[in-house]
């Protein structure tokens, strides 16, 4: 159960202003919420891969909002000191009006702050929440909803436009009044930049180790991925339990050994 010792935004961003890594992974229920509490896990995501990991889809489409509520209720429940970040799924964001529904059913579900995928007209949203007072994290990069409309799973911002494009979006993101953001699959200097463009914490998921944090599936660093994408890192063969492998990776990530350049593009 949350209580007054859990982590709060302004910590977080205090963290990226010290430089201390910030370790995030996904979660889906109590037990093993429980566990990466008791690990450091700084920040918790009900993440939309639960579509893929818990509910066999090919894909994060066709998750609902009442999957990631019921998801967050449960992890809520586990947690003492970690930031509770809620995914927006596809499709619970497209207006205004719909958004802020659905930000306030996972806020009441136990969520500390939405997470929501997309620039351009998501822009004009993130600031139509947060002026609402509603905390919110972008997702810039590859953005698993709009895996058919990207062409699949790749690396995203190689070309020059492309990269100048996304520091542009993060930028906005934060003017338009953004907490956090999270960007996924682009080269790993791209990374540093986009870091060093924003005031706060950037996230990284294959995008280098310069980033204020980093994110991993927590099915795919225990191992349990049926693929494995080249940014991830398995930390269970070295590791005699599963709470021994999530204590490894946040000292991994809080002494900047992961992500190495073999999980960088």
């Amino acid at each position: 159960m949350t209580t007054s010792s859990a982590l709060n935004i302004n910590q977080l961003i205090q963290m990226k202003q010290d430089r201390e890594k910030i370790a995030m992974l996904t979660c889906y229920d109590a037990t093993f919420a429980r566990a990466m509490d008791r690990a450091g896990v700084d920040i918790i995501l009900v993440g939309d891969s639960l579509g893929m990991v818990i509910q066999g889809r090919e894909s994060t489409v066709g998750v609902s909002v009442e999957d990631i509520a019921y998801h967050t209720s449960c992890v809520a429940k586990g947690l003492e000191r970690s930031f509770l970040l809620a995914d927006m799924p596809f499709g619970s964001f497209y207006s205004e009006s719909v958004a802020m529904e659905n930000a306030v059913k996972l806020l009441s579900a136990g969520g500390a702050m939405v997470k929501l995928e997309g620039a351009g007209p998501m822009i004009e949203i993130v600031d139509y929440l947060t002026s609402r007072g509603v905390p919110v994290c972008g997702h810039l990069g590859l953005t698993p909803q709009s895996v058919h409309q990207l062409g699949g799973f790749k690396v995203q911002a190689r070309e020059a436009a492309d990269a100048r494009q996304l520091v542009e979006d993060a930028v906005s993101m934060q003017q338009a009044g953004a907490q956090m953001l999270v960007v996924e699959c682009v080269p790993a200097p791209l990374g540093k930049e986009v870091s060093a463009s924003v005031d706060i914490p950037l996230i990284g998921i294959g995008a280098g180790s310069d980033c204020d944090g980093q994110v991993l599936v927590m099915h795919d660093m225990l191992g349990l991925g049926e693929w494995m994408p080249k940014f991830v890192a398995d930390f269970m063969p070295h590791s005699e339990t599963i709470q021994g492998a999530f204590e490894a990776y946040v000292l991994a990530v809080r002494e900047g050994r992961f992500p190495g350049r073999e999980h960088e593009y």
